[in-house]
């Protein structure tokens, strides 16, 4: 994925401070950073539905927009090119994790097969396994990538801003009554395993608000340009409402295992960063006027860093931390450069010339071709 033109720095910024979070929440793994960090690691795996939100917006952007100028599916098209964005630094990860133990931050780990299908987020023993359970995000975001081509597809064959206002609404409340009725049910039956975990966070069914509000937006964007535009242009009070939309998805969770988090604290978090979002679009606004030194090359590796990341800080935990007297900010700055350095070394080893090699195919008509790639000359450069 190269700096393009077409590159919003404000969705790069989000993009930055999503992988960021993520990583400074996992540092439990390594007994924490001090407690100067642990407020911001408190609440860091927000950073995964910041993610969420952008993936529904961007694909669902990609996808909407062939629809509507009637380009068909292109369903080959698009399963290869995902294929070739996200399972080459993927293998080579689980390869890692497979087949080198020492690189584990925890000593179980599930079935190969579990994570070569996707099915890791639905069938994981978390109490007993828990090597790579960072694999479950991804999971999902393939089960959205598996489902929503065809949905959309079905959706736009006679558009109707009604129909899909109501199968948003139907979706947003059938996930609140679901989370609902398993967090009612384990808190009665207090299964003896880490269950919320397994039946509330990690599966799919529990986590599609995000995606499904980036979708929205993409929606919105691709069918109602004047309307986008007029919101684009109050990215001020989008931001402000996103903080004070926020703000209360933060107090939501400050019992994050409790019911009210788990009953409405995803729709409303994803409001949240659905606004963040789309005041992050406008090239003039607070967030998107200008690209922050090294921003932009953390949004590009930054899917390297989520693989490889934990790996990282298990080796320096284990093979340098002991040789250091504190927790001091030297310790800190070694396990940021070890992190960099890996999540580097993923990028540009297997992730970018795995895209490269996807264009050159491409090019050459080995692989499916939308129309719009062929119009837009993909073979060219790498995009997401």
């Amino acid at each position: 994925m190269n700096h393009s033109a077409n590159r919003l720095p404000g969705l790069d910024l989000l993009r930055s401070i999503a992988i960021l979070w993520v990583m400074l929440f996992h540092s439990f793994i390594v007994d924490g950073v001090g407690p100067r960090f642990d407020p911001l690691a408190r609440y860091g795996w927000v950073g995964v539905d910041i993610f969420f939100v952008l993936s529904g917006f961007l694909i669902g952007s990609q996808l909407l927009r062939g629809l509507q100028r009637g380009e068909g599916l292109a369903l080959g098209a698009f399963y290869a090119r995902r294929a070739w964005r996200i399972l080459p630094a993927f293998a080579v990860v689980l390869a890692l994790y497979q087949f080198v133990p020492a690189l584990r931050e925890a000593p179980g780990l599930q079935d190969w097969w579990q994570f070569a299908t996707f099915t890791l987020n639905l069938l994981i023993d978390y109490g007993q396994n828990q090597a790579f359970s960072h694999a479950w995000s991804l999971c999902v975001e393939e089960h959205f990538y598996l489902v929503f081509p065809l949905l959309a597809w079905l959706l736009t064959r006679r558009p109707s801003a009604s129909r899909f206002l109501l199968l948003c609404g139907g979706v947003v409340l059938l996930g609140i009554a679901l989370r609902t009725g398993i967090w009612l049910h384990d808190t009665a039956t207090d299964p003896p395993r880490p269950w919320f975990v397994e039946d509330l966070y990690y599966p799919t069914w529990s986590r599609l608000d995000g995606l499904l509000m980036g979708v929205m937006l993409a929606a919105l964007r691709v069918y109602r340009p004047q309307q986008w535009a007029a919101l684009q242009a109050r990215s001020s009070a989008l931001l402000a409402g996103a903080v004070a939309v926020l703000g209360l998805a933060f107090w939501l969770f400050s019992e994050r295992t409790g019911l009210l988090a788990n009953a409405l604290g995803w729709p409303v978090l994803s409001f949240g960063f659905g606004l963040l979002t789309l005041a992050a679009t406008n090239p003039r606004g607070w967030l998107g006027r200008r690209e922050l030194p090294g921003v932009g090359w953390l949004a590009t590796v930054s899917y390297s860093l989520y693989l490889s990341h934990k790996i990282a800080m298990h080796l320096v935990h284990e093979y340098i931390a002991p040789s250091m007297e504190s927790q001091g900010l030297l310790l800190f700055a070694v396990y940021v450069i070890a992190i960099l350095l890996g999540g580097a070394a993923l990028h540009y080893l297997v992730e970018r010339p795995g895209l490269r090699l996807r264009d050159r195919l491409q090019a050459a008509g080995r692989m499916p071709v939308a129309a719009r790639d062929v119009q837009q000359g993909v073979g060219r450069t790498a995009s997401p």
